[in-house]
C-alpha cells in the first residue's frame, strides 16, 4: 500500500497547518526531511530541510506507530507555521519522495475503516461531525463516531446468531430426542430485536432531521407578511418584499440555528389561484415543500380558507398583527411583535420532537434495519410452524444478519464507499 499525505487543516494562512503522513515509509519519508523522528506519541521540534539542505520551516512532529494510530497504519504530522509557502514547500518535497503520493478524498478514512479502526457508521458518524454546524449535530455526530450504533447492532446481531444456533442445534439432532424446547428462548430473543428495529426505525426519521436540518414554512396568502417575517427571523432581507401580490414565485429558505437545532425557514409564494404560469408552478413548488416540512406557520385571518389546511402541530398567526387591534394571537415581521414568543413555540416544538431521536441517521441505516425486521418477522413466523420448518428459520436469521452487517460496513458495501469517502476532504 502506498504512503499517502495531504494537508490536514484547512486551506489558506493560518497560525498552524497540519500535514499528515500515513503508510509503510510514513517514517522514513517524514526523516527524509526532518532528519530525525520523535518516538511515537513524544512531539519533537525539528527542522525541515529540501533535498538541496535549505530550510524549509522549524515545526513540531508528531509520529504514531501502527497500528495504534487514526488509520491503523503509521503515521506522521507536520505541525507547520501556516504560511501558504511553507506548505506548498513541504507538499512539493514530499511529491517528489520514492513511495509517496497525495492522498485521495477521504482516503485517511477509508484506511482506517479497512484496517478495522472504524466501522462504516463510525466513518459516517465522522462526515456528521466534520459537517455539524449547531451543537444538536455535534453530540449526534459524537455518538454515531463514538461506536454506539455498531455497539447496538453487535448485540442484536449475537442475539440472532444466538437463535440460529439453537434452531441448527436442533435441526443437527433432528434424529434423536433432544429433551429441551428451543422454540420460546428463540422467539423471546427475536422478539426482542424485532421491537428494538421497530424502535430505532421511527426514531431514524427525527435523527435524520437532526443531521440535515428540520423545516418551517411560512404559508399563508399573497400579501400577508411572509417575507417580512423571514427577513425579521434571519435578521437580514433574505427574501424581497414588497406591496405587490405575487412578489415571491419560488421558495426562500434561511438557515438558523434555534437552541442548537438546525432549522431552516421557508418563505412560500402566496397561495391564491393564478393565471401567470410561473407564479402558479410557485404556488404547487411552495405546497409541496410546506407539505414535507416539519411544522408550517400559517399567516391568516380568522375564518379564512387557503389552499393548504393546517394540521394539529401547525401554528396559527393573525397577519401583520400590528395593524389589528383584534384580541387574537398574531405575528408581524415589520415591528416584531409576537416573533419572540413565535420563536419559543417553535424552538419547545422541534425539542420535544428532536427528544425522541435515535442512533440510525441515514437512509440506508434505516433500509437495512427494515430489511433485517422482514427476515425476523418470516423467521418467527416459521418456528411458530415447528421443529421441521426450524431449517428455514435459520437461513432468514442469516439473511437478517447480513442486513445489519450492511449496516455497519462488515459486508456488501463497496459500492458505497466512494460515495461515502467523496464527502470528505484530502487531509481526511
Amino acid at each position: 500500500m502506498d504512503t499517502i499525505f495531504a494537508l490536514a487543516t484547512a486551506q489558506g494562512r493560518a497560525g498552524v497547518s497540519v500535514v499528515r503522513l500515513s503508510g509503510p515509509d510514513a517514517m522514513s519519508i517524514a526523516a527524509q526531511l526532518a532528519g530525525s523522528i520523535p518516538a511515537p506519541r513524544k512531539a519533537g521540534m525539528r527542522v525541515l530541510k529540501d533535498c538541496s539542505g535549505e530550510v524549509l520551516d522549524h515545526c513540531l512532529v508528531l509520529a504514531f506507530q501502527g497500528p495504534n494510530s487514526f488509520t491503523g497504519e503509521d503515521v506522521v504530522e507536520f505541525h507547520l507555521h501556516g504560511s501558504v509557502s511553507i506548505v506548498r514547500s513541504v507538499l512539493r518535497q514530499l511529491s517528489v519522495a520514492e513511495g509517496a503520493r497525495l492522498a485521495e478524498p477521504g482516503e485517511f478514512t477509508r484506511r482506517a475503516l479497512e484496517n478495522g479502526k472504524l466501522d462504516l457508521s463510525q466513518v459516517e458518524g465522522l462526515a456528521a461531525l466534520i459537517d455539524a454546524e449547531t451543537e444538536a449535530q455535534r453530540k449526534q455526530a459524537v455518538r454515531v463516531f463514538s461506536g454506539a450504533l455498531g455497539d447496538r447492532v453487535d448485540r442484536w446481531r449475537q442475539k440472532l446468531i444466538r437463535s440460529a444456533a439453537l434452531l441448527e442445534a436442533t435441526i443437527d439432532f433432528a434424529d434423536e430426542d433432544v429433551p429441551v424446547d428451543v422454540s420460546p428462548e428463540v422467539r423471546d430473543l427475536l422478539n426482542s430485536v424485532k421491537d428494538d428495529l421497530t424502535d430505532e426505525i421511527s426514531a431514524s426519521f427525527v435523527a435524520e432531521r437532526i443531521r440535515v436540518g428540520f423545516e418551517v414554512a411560512i404559508v399563508g396568502a399573497p400579501n400577508a407578511g411572509k417575507s417580512t417575517l423571514l427577513n425579521r427571523l434571519a435578521g437580514r432581507d433574505a427574501a424581497i418584499t414588497s406591496e405587490i401580490a405575487g412578489t415571491t414565485r419560488d421558495v426562500i429558505e434561511v438557515r438558523m440555528d434555534l437552541s442548537g437545532l438546525p432549522v431552516t425557514f421557508l418563505d412560500t409564494a402566496g397561495l391564491r389561484d393564478s393565471d401567470d404560469v410561473i407564479e402558479a408552478v410557485g404556488v404547487a413548488r411552495g405546497i409541496e415543500r410546506a407539505r414535507a416540512a416539519d411544522v408550517r406557520i400559517f399567516l391568516m385571518e380568522l375564518g379564512q380558507k387557503l389552499m393548504l389546511e393546517p394540521g394539529g402541530d401547525d401554528i396559527i398567526l393573525l397577519p401583520k398583527a400590528d395593524l389589528s387591534d383584534d384580541n387574537i394571537e398574531g405575528v408581524s415581521g415589520l415591528t416584531g411583535l409576537g416573533v419572540a414568543d413565535l420563536i419559543e413555540k417553535i424552538e419547545k416544538f422541534l425539542t420535544i420532537k428532536s427528544a425522541g431521536a435515535g442512533l440510525a441517521t441515514h437512509e440506508r441505516h434505516r433500509s437495512a434495519m427494515e430489511e433485517a425486521q422482514i427476515g425476523l418477522t418470516r423467521a418467527l413466523e416459521v418456528v411458530n410452524d415447528g421443529p421441521d420448518q426450524y431449517d428455514i428459520a435459520a437461513e432468514e436469521l442469516r439473511s437478517a444478519i447480513r442486513q445489519l452487517e450492511v449496516l455497519t460496513g462488515r459486508i456488501n458495501v463497496e459500492n458505497l464507499l466512494d460515495e461515502v469517502f467523496s464527502s470528505f476532504c484530502l487531509g481526511k
